[in-house]
């Protein structure tokens, strides 16, 4: 009986012997796929927003016009800027806490001095006021931005606009030094075939020169909407989008609300979406085979380990970020 029972079992181990790798060849195509072909793309709806003082006026009642802007500062506000450093008051920091409980207060008093006693305040004026600055209303808050137009273009190349947006807690001047080598490539020593630029750098609502909103619920998208009517008010259809830090989620978001508008995004710094269980898997598995889920040896390197890197110091160095997700006017 034993022995009659041998050629069935063989013939089950055989059936094994194929059915289990092609059942795993089929599981991991499967998951190989899914992984691959991730989420579609949603564009988001442009809408409309309203952000000034009190009521929105009647429709083709706003303001349109673009109007030049020059950064000014009068010897009383340098004098009252004066007084008010020197009437700072310190803490004592807590010993040997360094930076870990917070900006330490000794090294404040060194920066405070600089503010007060070495920083040329109407130099730097000069300096910002370098390229031409503009002001124009939208959704009923004033917005500034500077536009740099090259000086001479090149036989047989046409200038691309481009849009730069700063993060937090930057400005419009984080882009001053690049402006020259996108504007005026050739006489900065690069090839004479490289791309030529007209740059706008705007300031993001509650920045710089730009009116903060005066209503409740603005974002990311609300920006993203102002900076594209800005562009079309200067007459540009398409555009090269760049961002870092918070603009690198405002670009992002204009290229979501009109794709056939922007031509090409760059950006220095990538904001995750929400974490949902095929993200899990993809950072779980990304720990061992990383080049699964797209990610190089230095990616890998950067990102792992997982709860270190990317939870543990985000929740202890993002106070900043609670209060001011939470509670803006506090920080205010």
């Amino acid at each position: 009986q034993t022995i009659s029972c041998l050629p069935r079992s063989f013939e089950y181990s055989q059936k094994n012997a194929v059915l289990v790798p092609v059942a795993a060849l089929g599981v991991g195509g499967m998951l190989l796929y899914w992984l691959r072909s991730g989420r579609k793309i949603k564009t988001i709806d442009m809408g409309d927003g309203w952000w000034g003082s009190g009521e929105r006026p009647l429709k083709g009642k706003e303001d349109k016009s673009i109007r030049p802007f020059k950064i000014e500062t009068s010897d009383k506000e340098i004098e009252d800027l004066h007084r008010r450093l020197d009437h700072f008051r310190f803490t004592p920091p807590v010993e040997g806490a360094a930076f870990h409980y917070g900006f330490n207060s000794s090294y404040l008093q060194k920066v405070v001095a600089y503010w007060r006693n070495q920083f040329d305040w109407r130099k730097q004026v000069e300096v910002l006021n370098k390229y031409p600055h503009f002001h124009t209303t939208i959704e009923g808050i004033d917005i500034h931005f500077i536009h740099v137009k090259p000086s001479s273009v090149p036989h047989g190349h046409t200038v691309q606009p481009l849009l730069m947006v700063h993060g937090w807690p930057g400005s419009f001047y984080e882009f001053y030094k690049i402006i020259p080598l996108l504007t005026e490539p050739a006489k900065h020593g690069l090839n004479e075939g490289d791309v030529v630029f007209e740059v706008i750098c705007p300031s993001i609502p509650g920045y710089g020169f730009s009116e903060a909103p005066h209503q409740k619920g603005f974002d990311s998208i609300a920006t993203a909407r102002i900076f594209h009517k800005l562009m079309s008010r200067l007459g540009f259809k398409e555009y090269y989008l760049q961002g870092g830090d918070w603009g690198s989620r405002i670009t992002t978001n204009m290229a979501q609300m009109l794709p056939h508008s922007v031509k090409g995004l760059h950006l220095n710094l990538i904001f995750l979406g929400k974490y949902s269980l095929g993200r899990m898997i993809c950072i779980m598995l990304g720990a061992y085979v990383p080049w699964l889920v797209g990610l190089s040896r230095e990616d890998a390197r950067r990102f792992y380990p997982f709860m270190q890197k990317n939870v543990y110091d985000i929740v202890r160095e993002s106070g900043y970020l609670h209060i001011q997700g939470t509670k803006p006017d506090t920080a205010g």
